[in-house]
């Protein structure tokens, strides 16, 4: 009962830490101490101690993923310092119409996030436009990070194909291919985009009708008038990333998003070279940007490396692998749970699989189901308040407040995600 009080008692905290806007540098590591000092685990001694295992989980994220979450970031970056990425947000907002402030912007993060763009990176590139076309439509502003994230993190980041870390972690331990099970993926995927869209843009409806519109700030970025490239050097790279990471995920597994993305950036390099408005100011940014974004996701990490190690946790999996039925449930329940404990897709799986992965593969599981399964299920309950993605794009992005904009953000992230995954179990179910 106490390891039980323990770890919800942890995992409450740091959810509330993090919506007071404290650092997950210092909430993280300080929610993992009160885990560990109720689950009996010692501070410094004894084979498995606090410093040891957190700093365990900390480092190995960091050591299994810091390339991708490098190059993605400096990819990127260079699409934005470049004027690519706007380049290609305006090319979709004139043949869609000003009008269409939602869609667009949905639109822009899906294609930039499904292109290779690290889910950050797009937030922090697409907001100034958002602004501009919620303005120009007088939309109330608060629905902001709810059209950017379900953009990025539902329908697109899971799906097959996805060059995003969280539809490429399984493979290591399924031997799949990032396009597993692309037939359902599809499908999935599309319903969730029309859901998702009807009921965000059915969200803003309701909000206009009780009065609610664009208020500005003085705080709202400019979007500086710059010589911007033809639309297609922006597409091109996306494409680059997309085909390398097609034609090489059998040979190379997941290190093939290593090569897809380090393809992407040398392709931005050479067909954009002169439209560049700072390129070392970029590298400096995007590197910067790579460590804090690998960091607060490794930060999470490591208070559920001390999770994994409690008696309460343990009994949860042990619950998880034996609830009966279709395997398929167990599976998607405990990638959702251990997803939200972290508050991370990609550091739920990676603690979630070596421990369920050998379980479910020996009850016959189809991997090419378990993967798509694992990929939509990570990206479901990770998106709570104390999510590093959330937290980023609410606060320090878009300058609201969890009370006025993770309503919308939840509905879209959360539950969306959650219909689309039932979904796909009764699809893999049926066919």
């Amino acid at each position: 009962m106490l390891s039980m009080i323990g770890l919800v008692g942890g995992l409450v905290l740091l959810i509330v830490l993090t919506i007071r806007g404290m650092n997950l540098f210092i909430a993280a590591p300080l929610c993992a101490l009160v885990v560990a000092l109720t689950n009996g685990i010692s501070v410094f001694i004894g084979d498995i101690n606090f410093v040891e295992t957190y700093m365990s989980g900390f480092s190995g994220f960091i050591a299994a993923w810091f390339f991708m979450f490098l190059l993605g970031a400096l990819f990127g970056k260079f699409m934005e310092d470049s004027g690519a990425a706007d380049s290609v947000s305006r090319w979709i907002i004139q043949r869609i119409g000003y009008k269409q402030a939602v869609l667009a912007v949905v639109l822009a993060c899906a294609i930039l996030t499904y292109g290779g763009v690290s889910v950050f990176v797009v937030a922090f590139s697409v907001y100034p436009m958002a602004v501009s076309l919620f303005k120009d439509a007088n939309l109330p502003r608060r629905f902001i990070p709810a059209a950017m994230a379900f953009g990025s993190v539902t329908f697109t980041m899971t799906s097959a194909g996805s060059p995003e870390i969280q539809n490429w972690i399984p493979i290591k331990y399924l031997g799949t291919s990032p396009f597993a099970a692309w037939e359902v993926s599809l499908v999935v995927a599309i319903f969730m985009a029309v859901l998702g869209y009807w009921w965000l843009a059915k969200m803003i409806r309701k909000a206009i009708a009780n009065g609610e519109a664009f208020e500005a700030r003085i705080t709202d970025p400019e979007i500086r008038e710059r010589d911007y490239p033809h639309p297609l050097t922006g597409i091109i790279p996306l494409l680059v990333v997309l085909c390398i990471s097609f034609f090489l995920h059998e040979a190379l597994a997941q290190l093939a998003l290593i090569v897809a993305l380090g393809g992407g950036v040398l392709t931005l390099l050479i067909i954009n070279h002169a439209h560049f408005h700072n390129l070392q100011a970029a590298i400096n940014t995007g590197t910067t940007g790579a460590l804090v974004a690998i960091g607060n996701t490794a930060a999470v990490v490591g208070f559920g490396s001390i999770a994994k190690n409690t008696e309460a946790f343990q009994q949860t999996v042990t619950l998880m692998t034996q609830i009966p039925g279709n395997e398929l449930i167990g599976a998607a329940i405990a990638i959702s749970v251990i997803a939200g404990l972290t508050g991370s897709a990609s550091g739920g799986q990676a603690i979630a699989l070596p421990l369920l992965a050998p379980h479910y593969l020996d009850q016959g599981v189809q991997p090419e189901q378990l993967h798509r399964i694992v990929s939509i299920s990570s990206g479901a309950l990770d998106s709570l308040p104390h999510n590093g993605y959330v937290v980023t794009t609410i606060r320090a992005i878009c300058h609201e407040t969890h009370k006025a904009a993770y309503g919308a953000v939840a509905a879209l992230t959360v539950v969306v995600p959650v219909v689309g995954l039932a979904l796909a179990i009764g699809l893999f179910s049926v066919f």
